[in-house]
């Protein structure tokens, strides 16, 4: 038999996810020789010697068997003269090695750490186990290079049985920076007792208390999910009407509650483990955990302290963010046993710093894709291949549900964690404190230009133009839409696109507010080709909080007279001071800009047929009309296409008529369902006969409205029957959490509006 000798160069995520242990773990195990180092950012380095089938079985097990936090985007490989050496080592990383290379993010616990937990191992019962497949990483990392020094876990020195599993790389548990055990890790207490909290606090929970549970990234609150009267006070203390709650629970008992999907089965037991919003059982739970949907979010455990939780108590439990509305999570223990006084009944804590906030993940099933209501916890700091150009750039997002962005001017985007809306001053410093952060872990600490919303009033705009006078930056305001357009370009690298962007508020080139549009992306230019009929947005803002405002405006707008409009929304018992106030608003268009929001036109759709005539959380109105249309029929009404000078334009007003007039004969769900369809279909055929005439073959939908199934899946079919390609955010949220990546693509990589200022 020949001996040959490789180098062989690894790229991707092969870096603090015990990849160089698994490879000598695999060279002993095949009877090879070498080595195995770090290149940091350039990736791992082996050195490997033996008879030829012995390194083609290396190669193989090396591909198949990779540990499961680890991902290979290259491997080569060149023939080097043997040395004879014998043995196999991990060498220290070279200087290069002191890099930053890919980082990856929190991840649940894996299934060998759970076995130990459970069974009788060193770890038996203790919460806060994990090797190098699982635990925390991006929420505990302070510095580069990812060591324990540089961690949150500095804290705990470790006793001689971790160091000696720390030190073996045979051990699962090698270089596992976040390793401890029940003598050296650290404490959970409940109300500040170390006395087997976990219990107490299952028997606290198990009859109806409200438990703070701090996590690795943040807090929750917790309650019984079966127990209408705990959801209902937490509600009340929360302040939350309606906003649905999130559900933990074990897998076997996932399917006494919810109907999931293969595709939504496999999401939930990924090692990312996020929410994941699937169709409830009826009858299934009580109403006060996800008042009128039809939908409800899951998880599953994804840490020891919830694995063992859960082994008490056996049911599903109300797993919510213990944030208050517009804050960011709360972290420190004296600021949670403060803030959620009077909140919770008990606190359930540990005494780890939480360097980096990081709230739950959230995905839904919508159109036939995976799109991410919310990516965080499990995805963050994952970065996103695109080539853009060589500047890079810091991208803040809008103003509300926001993530930022960096570029590294050499193919690597890097979106936050989920930062909320930031519009008020601790939500604006968590952004700053997350900028900073996140700069130190990607090396990105100097950027070429400064990406925003086109909005001069948001927090982020300013913001924005701050960095761009201080460091002599170019600053690149995106106008909203245009910036989700962009974002389904740079997600499936593409040149051209029909963008189908609907959503509720987005500040347009002319100033007024748009949400409902068809945009043209095509070297490197963006044209606004069609919208949804301006209609009056009477009190501004006000009419995303009090949807029967913008049912008199679409009802003003069909020519309505003011007699019936008032006698229809006071039957729906709006105040006679509001309908009077409307009128004026409506009569003279003072503080009523013109609005194309397809968001504004389903919350009014809602509010006629009376399933949400407030609104309580973003999106509510929406969200409730959707799960109506799923008990209804649609109707066949349509609303006619007209031509507004150059764009297309849906005439909304027309529709709303209709459907008002025949909801005195027809029932909630048939005109929920009836709106959901036409809408989908009026702008789904204007994309069509845009992209035909453009010669274009791709059609891409994104905005919030991307996230209804039913009109998601309308508009893909027709996309579809018409021979083009239909694409949607699945990298990146459809929301306003994905517009940081559209903002970089659009500063990086040269795009430029064609829309012009003027009348909508």
């Amino acid at each position: 038999m020949s001996i040959e000798r490789r180098r062989i160069g690894v790229q991707g995520v092969v870096q603090g996810v015990g990849f160089r242990p698994f490879v000598y773990r695999l060279a002993v195990s095949v009877g090879l020789s070498g080595s195995v180092r770090n290149l940091g950012d350039a990736g791992v380095e082996i050195q490997i010697e033996g008879e030829t089938p012995d390194l083609e079985t290396f190669l193989r097990r090396l591909k198949d068997e990779i540990p499961p936090l680890a991902q290979i985007s290259n491997l080569d490989q060149v023939r080097v003269d043997p040395t004879g050496e014998s043995g196999f080592a991990i060498l220290a990383s070279t200087g290069e090695g002191r890099g930053r290379g890919a980082l990856p993010p929190d991840t649940s616990i894996c299934d060998a750490c759970v076995e130990d937990l459970l069974g009788q191992s060193r770890y038996e019962g203790y919460w806060a186990t994990s090797c190098t497949d699982c635990g925390p990483r991006f929420t505990v990392i302070e510095g580069l290079p990812y060591d324990r020094p540089l961690t949150s876990m500095s804290d705990f020195p470790m006793c001689e049985p971790c160091h000696s599993e720390y030190s073996d790389p045979l051990n699962r548990r090698y270089h596992a920076q976040t390793i401890a055990c029940a003598t050296c890790g650290p404490v959970l207490s409940f109300d500040g007792e170390t006395e087997d909290p976990i219990r107490v606090a299952a028997a606290a929970i198990a009859v109806g208390a409200i438990v703070a549970i701090k996590g690795i990234g943040g807090t929750h609150i917790a309650c019984d999910a079966t127990n209408a009267d705990a959801a209902r006070s937490l509600r009340e203390r929360l302040g939350r009407p309606g906003q649905p709650f999130a559900l933990m629970a074990r897998e076997e008992d996932v399917a006494s509650f919810v109907e999931p999907s293969e595709e939504e089965l496999t999401l939930l037991q990924s090692p990312q483990r996020p929410i994941v919003v699937i169709r409830s059982k009826p009858d299934a739970l009580p109403e006060s955990v996800a008042p009128g949907l039809h939908t409800v979010g899951v998880m599953l455990p994804y840490t020891g302290l919830h694995v063992l939780l859960l082994q008490e108590l056996a049911r599903p439990l109300v797993m919510t963010s213990a944030n208050l509305p517009g804050q960011p999570m709360l972290i420190e223990n004296g600021e949670i046993e403060r803030r959620l006084q009077g909140i919770a009944d008990h606190f359930l804590l540990h005494n780890r710093r939480i360097v980096a906030r990081c709230d739950d993940s959230v995905h839904r099933r919508s159109g036939g894709a995976t799109t991410f209501i919310r990516r965080s916890r499990g995805y963050v700091p994952q970065s996103i291949p695109a080539d853009m150009g060589s500047d890079r750039v810091l991208a803040l997002g809008p103003e509300t549900g926001l993530t930022f962005a960096l570029y590294d001017g050499d193919g690597k985007a890097t979106l936050s964690q989920h930062i909320g809306s930031v519009n008020d001053l601790e939500t604006y410093e968590f952004l700053r404190e997350a900028i900073a952060h996140l700069q130190g872990l990607t090396g990105i600490t100097q950027v070429d230009a400064v990406a925003c919303d086109l909005h001069p009033q948001f927090m982020t705009s300013r913001l924005a133009a701050e960095l761009a006078d201080a460091g002599g930056l170019r600053r690149v305001p995106v106008q909203h839409h245009e910036a989700h357009l962009v974002s389904l370009l740079v997600e499936h690298d593409l040149d051209e696109c029909v963008g189908i962007i609907l959503d509720g508020y987005g500040y347009g080139h002319d100033g007024q507010a748009w949400g409902g549009e068809i945009l043209v992306g095509t070297g490197r230019r963006i044209r606004r080709v069609g919208s949804l009929e301006p209609v009056r947005l009477p009190g501004g803002d006000l009419s995303a909080q009090q949807p029967l405002r913008m049912v008199a405006s679409f009802l003003h707008q069909a020519g309505w007279s003011w007699n019936e409009i008032s006698k229809q929304l006071a039957d729906r018992a709006l105040p006679d001071e509001a309908i009077e106030s409307l009128r004026i608003q409506l009569g003279s268009g003072v503080n009523a800009p013109w609005t194309t929001s397809a968001g504004r036109f389903l919350d009014a759709v809602a509010a006629w047929i009376g399933v949400a005539t407030a609104r309580s959380y973003e999106g509510e109105p929406a969200m409730r009309l959707e799960a109506a249309a799923i008990r209804g029929e649609d109707l066949g009404l349509r609303a006619p296409m007209v031509e507004c000078g150059e764009r297309m334009v849906l005439d909304t007003s027309a529709l709303f008529a209709m459907l008002a007039e025949r909801f005195v004969t027809s029932n909630q769900g048939d005109i929920a369902a009836t709106a959901q369809c036409a809408l989908a279909e009026g702008m789904a055929n204007a994309a069509i006969r845009t992209a035909e005439s453009s010669g274009i073959g791709v059609v891409g939908f994104s905005g919030g409205v991307a996230y209804n199934d039913a009109i998601a899946s309308s508009i893909r079919a027709r996309v579809e029957r018409a021979g083009l390609r239909y694409v949607t955010n699945e990298l990146v949220p459809c929301g306003d959490g994905g517009v940081s990546l559209g903002q970089i693509g659009y500063a990086a990589d040269g795009w430029l509006s064609e829309s012009s200022p003027g009348s909508l």
